[in-house]
């Protein structure tokens, strides 16, 4: 019995010892990339960071350090708004090019009016004819600025997803389901005597694919910096 005991005290040791003495994921990457900015290693920095940003420093500290968050990714729900988006455009195409046809009928009979009360006629046509294809024509307009701000915004989700998962031109990327791991850095860099301060976001992808029974595993990389 006191072997027992004394094997799962060892063992808890073991694992203790392990967890503290294995280094935290943001101070080993951002280690990693104030190294590769003191060297002007370009391609080094951009293997970590999205969007690379060169910020010169004589020494660096974290501040402060997030708990982690875990979030579902959203890039197939991402994906399913822009094919909706693009259908409702697409649709809501045809009635804009009708109403302006019928605009323009409207606008060349008010040409060939020849009366006072002929013109006034074509003119009231010609209004409530404007006034129908403004309203398709601004629809449509909206459904495809929604579109487009959809189309970019998941295009930025699917490159970083990627980015993280160390893949390329994965064909179902937008298929997996999985989660995000998000970490909020506070760091202090110092140069030629001057402190400032940013923020900075990590993020770590965990993907499945369910059809082929398969798990991604991503690794942290830099998302955002902030100038504080």
């Amino acid at each position: 019995m006191k072997k027992i005991i004394v094997y799962g005290l060892g063992l808890c040791l073991l694992v203790f010892m392990v967890t503290s003495c294995s280094p935290k994921p943001e101070e080993s990457l951002l280690k990693s990339y104030f190294n590769a900015v003191s060297m002007n290693d370009n391609q080094t920095m951009s293997s970590m960071a999205v969007d690379p940003l060169k910020i010169e420093a004589d020494d660096w500290k974290i501040v402060q350090v997030s708990e982690e968050r875990i979030a579902p990714a959203t890039l197939r729900e991402m994906n399913q708004q822009e094919i909706d988006l693009k259908k409702q455009f697409e649709a809501s195409s045809g009635p804009a090019l009708d109403a302006q046809d019928v605009l323009n009928a409207a606008k060349d009979t008010l040409t060939g009016a020849r009366s006072g009360a002929a013109r006034a006629a074509a003119q009231k046509k010609v209004d409530e004819a404007q006034a129908k294809y403004d309203e398709a024509y601004n629809a449509n307009r909206a459904l495809v600025k929604q579109y487009n701000d959809a189309k970019e915004a998941a295009s930025k989700e699917e490159e970083k997803m990627a980015f993280s998962l160390g893949v390329k031109n994965l064909a179902n990327i937008r298929e997996l389901t999985g989660e995000i791991a998000e970490k909020d850095l506070e760091i202090e860099v110092t140069k030629d005597g001057q402190v400032k301060k940013y923020k900075i976001i990590m993020e770590k992808y965990t993907m499945k694919d369910e059809a082929a029974g398969l798990v991604h595993r991503g690794r942290w990389i830099i998302s955002k910096f902030e100038l504080l």
